[in-house]
């Protein structure tokens, strides 16, 4: 968020800088100087954000370039307030009435001292942005992006480690898929399984790729974790040894030195003569299945691809032939949920009574989703089953659990990669959605209203304030991180709103 308070920030200073020479009058180099030394830090800043999480001291240099920004706002608020007569829109309409109270010696002096103050901390910002420039531009950054690749992988793999005995209203999702994947439908057919984060997509796409009868019908089979980090040579590597190892051959070792074009034809002379299953999971771009898709060919042998991922479009763009499928993933109902949680909790099917109420109010955070709820569950199954106020306080101390600092970073670190992997300007609409109570129907016409006055929406020509943010929270839907409440009869959203883990990891961040 500090990137995009600062670029905020800068067009604010622009526009004082802008105005006549006498309106600043000493103030003029202060302030051109945090201008520039916060434009250079900018660009850089969106890539710190991004890395924060796994850096304690990176973390705390955007913490200070955020207060810092949010300071100087201030100051520029109080100075506009002090010096501006009249009616005016925006900072610019203000700042452009400022007159005659420049006379007013004592407020002057005062903003002076915070613009130097400002400039003070700015400098000592600036000098340990030049130090971590110096330290990111070495190879510890590409080791810190690999580990947190090698996190997330490890994260995804324990999600596969679910007993399927402790799966519940996963059957009919099987079901339906099996006969989608198993029809008699001779084309290469795509079948997408799209949720957010934590509902059991992948794990509902094992079930069925494991299955017996699934596995009879293909000759070959492999699947591959594409995730936000694709690397097209390393997943058509990675698929080629699948493939080899299945026919218990060793992988040609021409293959090693083979470019992006040799591997893709490679892959399609291997597969044209057999009918294959490939599952994709963690798809997080178009691009990353645009490239996939034209490996596998279609031989008319009723060959099958299952895809999961969180995002819509990807799902409707793999999805494009008639007889192509999408399944879209639901939170578990109430009566599922609730067998999950005690079987996870309690290892049967019922809950002590003593300890039911306060059960349900956590099992009521979890809204559905199963990896929070296997998650919760191996928390309080350690918790003593008479001590009722250490329940108590698991539940009042929700939100402390899933900050980073807690037992649920598991269930955090899944979600955070959607939150990552946005562009800057939706991260700043996403985390306004943390003023918000729990549970709260958040009217649409008033959020967009919302982000357009404290400058979330970058302007675009021919296009009104109104329709970009529109765009932006269609997005954000599109991303499944954000849920449509309610829609109007016409088909525009009305109310919208946060599944409760996500609103407490958007509070901390």
């Amino acid at each position: 968020m500090a990137e995009s308070v600062v670029g905020f920030l800068i067009n604010q200073l622009s526009a004082l800088l802008s105005q006549e020479t006498k309106l600043l009058g000493g103030l003029r180099p202060d302030v051109q100087f945090i201008k520039d030394e916060l434009g250079s830090m900018k660009a850089f800043l969106r890539q710190a954000e991004a890395k924060e999480d796994n850096d304690s001291q990176l973390q705390e240099w955007v913490k200070q370039v955020r207060e810092v920004a949010y300071d100087t706002v201030d100051v520029l608020d109080d100075f506009a307030f002090r010096f501006a007569r009249g009616h005016a829109d925006g900072f610019i309409g203000r700042v452009g009435k400022i007159y005659n109270s420049i006379m007013n010696s004592k407020a002057r002096h005062q903003i002076s001292l915070e613009i130097k103050d400002i400039k003070a901390r700015v400098v000592e910002i600036s000098a340990r942005h030049q130090r971590y420039q110096s330290l990111y531009g070495t190879q510890e950054i590409g080791s810190s992006s690999s580990n947190v690749a090698n996190a997330d992988y490890d994260i995804r793999d324990q999600a596969l480690l679910i007993e399927e005995a402790k799966l519940v209203g996963i059957d009919q999702p099987k079901k339906e898929l099996i006969s989608e994947v198993l029809d008699d439908n001779s084309h290469l057919k795509v079948v997408s399984v799209v949720g957010m984060g934590g509902l059991g997509k992948t794990t509902l796409a094992k079930k069925v790729y494991d299955d017996a009868a699934v596995e009879k019908q293909f000759q070959s089979h492999a699947w591959i974790t594409v995730s936000q980090n694709f690397q097209f040579n390393v997943i058509i590597k990675d698929l080629i040894q699948q493939l080899y190892e299945e026919i218990r051959q060793p992988v040609p070792p021409q293959v090693e030195s083979m470019n992006r074009v040799r591997l893709s034809q490679f892959v399609r002379d291997f597969l044209k003569e057999r009918r294959y299953i490939l599952v994709l999971d963690d798809v997080w771009s178009l691009d990353a299945w645009e490239a996939i898709k034209y490996v596998l060919p279609d031989c008319n042998i009723a060959s099958r691809v299952v895809l999961t991922t969180r995002i819509t479009d990807v799902a409707s763009a793999s999805c494009l032939e008639s007889h192509d499928f999408i399944h879209k993933m639901s939170p578990l109902s109430y009566e599922d949920s609730w067998t999950l949680f005690c079987n996870r909790t309690f290892q049967s099917n019922g809950c002590p009574s003593n300890l039911e109420e306060v059960c349900r109010k956590i099992l009521k955070k979890c809204e559905g989703l199963p990896l929070g709820i296997v998650t919760m569950g191996g928390v309080l199954a350690l918790k003593d089953k008479d001590k009722i106020d250490e329940w108590e306080m698991i539940f009042r101390g929700f939100g402390s659990e899933v900050d980073g600092s807690g037992k649920l970073d598991r269930i955090r670190r899944i979600l955070l990669l959607s939150y990552n992997d946005l562009p800057h300007h939706l991260k700043n609409c996403l985390l306004y959605l943390s003023i918000y109570p729990e549970d709260h129907p958040i009217n649409v016409e008033i959020l967009l209203g919302k982000w357009i006055a404290l400058g979330f929406i970058e302007e675009e020509e021919g296009m009104t304030a109104t329709d970009i943010a529109m765009r932006y929270l269609k997005e954000l839907v599109n991303r499944s991180l954000i849920q449509v409440k309610e829609t109007r009869h016409d088909g525009k959203l009305k109310e919208c709103g946060l599944h409760d883990f996500l609103r407490e990891i958007i509070v901390s961040k």
